[in-house]
């Protein structure tokens, strides 16, 4: 795979799961790789040798997306250290369970912050450098078109958020051929949510498979939206959740 050869990807918290699994996927497909992380230094760091082993090339950059600032510094670090920026997956966030009349005001700042706020701030930083033709893909969420019980008003309505952000990016960046989507995960088996979980039954079972998905799942569809056979894509929230939704 040499499709994006040339290219640079920044995939904000990508130390682990999907981020991982994405950083890799797109290494793999010839892009130079650079990933976020907050406390995990030795979980990204080792991201980075894995790409590096495969002859890759890869730079892990501590980034918290809830502060004023790490957002626009990521993308400029990436610049700095691998010359260019082609591809933003904004892939960071924060979960955040709880009743209604439970979640506090500072709960729901740092979901925002993170879920939201960043993923504009890295977009706006992003576009100012990228070349015509680049790519911004954020993680979404199944929520975003059912949410099965209580506790998830928080994440359906920062998740959601996602969509009108990206169709608005899609219709301004669209002159210069850059694109702008959403992948939505359904449940994915990762160490945040295994699938041997306490609650992974009742997720497998609103699913139209009766499974869990895997993290390539994900990254397989970030490569290609990434890619050249993504690019009459864009304004789109596309949904990988094993028919959680229909």
């Amino acid at each position: 795979m040499s499709e994006l050869t040339g290219k640079v990807a920044l995939v904000t918290g990508g130390s682990r799961g999907i981020g991982a699994e994405v950083a890799r996927r797109l290494a793999a497909a010839g892009a130079a790789v650079a990933i976020t992380y907050v406390q995990a230094a030795d979980r990204a760091s080792e991201v980075v040798k894995q790409i590096e082993a495969e002859g890759g090339t890869a730079v892990a950059i501590r980034a918290d997306l809830a502060e004023s600032g790490d957002a626009e510094a990521a993308v400029a670090r990436t610049i700095g250290e691998l010359g260019r920026l082609d591809i933003l997956v904004n892939n960071a966030g924060h979960f955040t369970y709880g009743a209604l009349d439970e979640i506090t005001t500072a709960e729901l700042d740092r979901v925002l912050a993170i879920d939201v706020r960043s993923v504009f701030l890295s977009a706006q930083a992003a576009a100012r450098q990228m070349a015509d033709g680049g790519r911004i893909i954020s993680i979404g969420s199944c929520f975003n078109g059912r949410v099965p019980g209580d506790g998830l008003v928080l994440q359906a309505m920062a998740k959601s958020a996602l969509i009108g952000l990206t169709k608005g990016l899609a219709r301004e960046l669209g002159s210069r051929g850059i694109t702008a989507n959403v992948v939505d995960p359904g449940p994915i088996d990762t160490d945040m949510n295994p699938a041997d979980g306490e609650t992974a039954d009742f997720q497998a079972g609103l699913t139209a498979l009766g499974r869990y998905g895997v993290v390539g799942d994900i990254a397989a569809t970030v490569a290609f939206l990434a890619g050249p056979a993504g690019n009459f894509i864009t304004g789109t929230a596309i949904a990988v959740d094993g028919g959680y939704t229909v």
